[in-house]
């Protein structure tokens, strides 16, 4: 599937909602899992447009997978895309505000 063709549904996997990524709501900052092949640009787009929100900047980073073990059966969890995104000042992502 092409980048710029993705729907919006499909960039964002799912919002990241925990302790460390809560720290980050008071300074409009929120962490979702993205889709592997989305870029910055495109996270963007999709915030503003699902959210009506204007994004200031997107940082991105692949979570490695870790080596778990079960008794005597080995595995690895997946790897997957984190986007934390800033938002201008004064804007909120309302949809999240209620996750605490």
């Amino acid at each position: 599937m092409r980048r710029e063709k993705m729907p919006p549904n499909d960039v964002i996997v799912r919002p990241i909602v925990t302790e460390k990524s809560l720290v980050g709501d008071e300074l409009s900052k929120y962490v979702f899992e993205v889709h592997k092949d989305a870029n910055k640009h495109i996270v963007k787009k999709t915030i503003e447009s699902l959210f009506k929100v204007k994004v200031e900047s997107v940082n991105i980073m692949i979570v490695k997978s870790k080596p778990k073990r079960r008794g005597v059966y080995t595995g690895k969890t997946r790897s997957w895309k984190k986007a934390v995104v800033s938002l201008i000042k004064g804007y909120r992502i309302k949809e999240l505000e209620g996750q605490h």
